[in-house]
């Protein structure tokens, strides 16, 4: 079922119908995880957890090996930058003046690439989840069974458009990300060399900070206007800038009630993370690595390295686990807003008698 055509309904109502006894309406159909009208609040929390109820297997399946192979590619790029700087780092570690400029541009460029490397992995990675929460819906609204298979064959399919939509949205609220990220990467330069040479990364310091307070505000806007684009890209087949646009449209009117409900969506799915991450957590403190003696260089970079890789499977766990609520709150701010201003709800009322089309 695709939800890209808008049936011939007068009115973002549609037809109301006769009335029943007493001018009793019937209630609005419910073949699946939302009832076919306007949405509320409680619907769209209620959908989401339904959704996982029902279709758990799917969702955490492609969580899973999305970010798992994003977890190997990362930590495959941390071993090469480690392998080609090992000397440099104990180098700087091990000597006993301030090292400067020269001494340590080799090792913040090498991983700056890692860092910028592993951004975009890890934006593939959400860009799979993010195709494939709305893929889910498509069968969890209609009240359709699924498989991960089926799943996995239409995420597969519009990823490169909804990472395409994510990438150009990210390229925008990362303005104020960068300009924090260069504030504080001027700070450790800084602090690490202590030498006279540092003295003009006090001027980064100082617009990174402002920077990122005067294009924040300008950001979030366009996030939330954007943020509808990959279940645009999936539910109409659109392409990445096409479904922009579509998303532009649909959030015009209504920012603040998105913007709402999302951020609350991605609170409830932060404190989540933040449980799972928990435990993991005390197992890195409670580590091997931290009861070696790290008097040497080379110990404290095995600390170091360790630590991060095991901070890295920690969040990306709780990031499988935890990714698709809010995507699917989302997905269904989607589909509540094509029911208020496009009358979809006949349309999918109609669908859901049908059986489901083959992926």
């Amino acid at each position: 079922m695709s939800y890209g055509s808008t049936p011939p309904y007068p009115g973002p109502a549609g037809p109301s119908g006769p009335p029943g006894w007493g001018g009793w309406m019937p209630p609005p159909p419910k073949p699946g995880v939302v009832p076919l009208r306007p949405l509320g609040l409680g619907d769209i929390l209620g959908g989401a957890f339904a959704t996982i109820g029902r279709h758990w297997k799917q969702l955490l399946g492609v969580a899973f090996a999305a970010y798992g192979l994003a977890l190997a590619a990362i930590a495959a790029a941390i071993g090469i930058a480690y392998s080609a700087h090992a000397n440099t780092l104990e180098h700087v570690l091990d000597a006993d003046a301030a090292p400067g400029w020269d001494d340590v541009a080799p090792v913040v460029f090498t991983f700056g690439a890692v860092y910028l490397f592993g951004l975009f992995v890890v934006l593939v990675a959400n860009a799979l989840v993010y195709a494939s929460c709305p893929a889910v819906l498509q069968d969890a609204v209609l009240g359709h069974p699924s498989t991960f298979g089926r799943v996995w064959r239409r995420s597969m399919r519009r990823v490169w458009s909804v990472l395409g939509a994510v990438l150009l949205t990210s390229l925008i609220v990362a303005v104020p990300m960068v300009l924090i990220g260069t504030a504080f990467v001027a700070t450790v330069i800084t602090l690490i060399t202590l030498s006279s040479d540092a003295g003009g990364f006090g001027w980064l310091i100082l617009i990174g900070f402002l920077g990122a307070l005067a294009t924040g505000p300008l950001a979030v806007w366009l996030w939330v206007k954007f943020s509808l684009a990959p279940a645009a890209a999936v539910f109409e087949g659109q392409g990445a800038v096409a479904a922009l646009t579509r998303s532009s449209r649909l959030v015009r009117g209504d920012w603040w009630r998105i913007f709402g409900i999302s951020l609350l969506a991605y609170g409830m799915a932060a404190v989540a993370a933040y449980v799972i991450q928990l435990p993991f957590s005390f197992l890195n403190l409670l580590g091997p690595g931290f009861t070696e003696d790290v008097s040497t260089s080379g110990a404290a970079l095995t600390v170091v390295i360790t630590s991060m890789v095991f901070f890295l499977v920690t969040v990306l766990i709780g990031q499988a686990l935890t990714a698709a609520f809010p995507q699917l709150v989302v997905s269904l701010l989607y589909v509540d807003r094509r029911i208020r201003t496009e009358n979809l709800a006949p349309s999918l009322a109609e669908a859901a008698t049908a059986p489901p089309a083959a992926y």
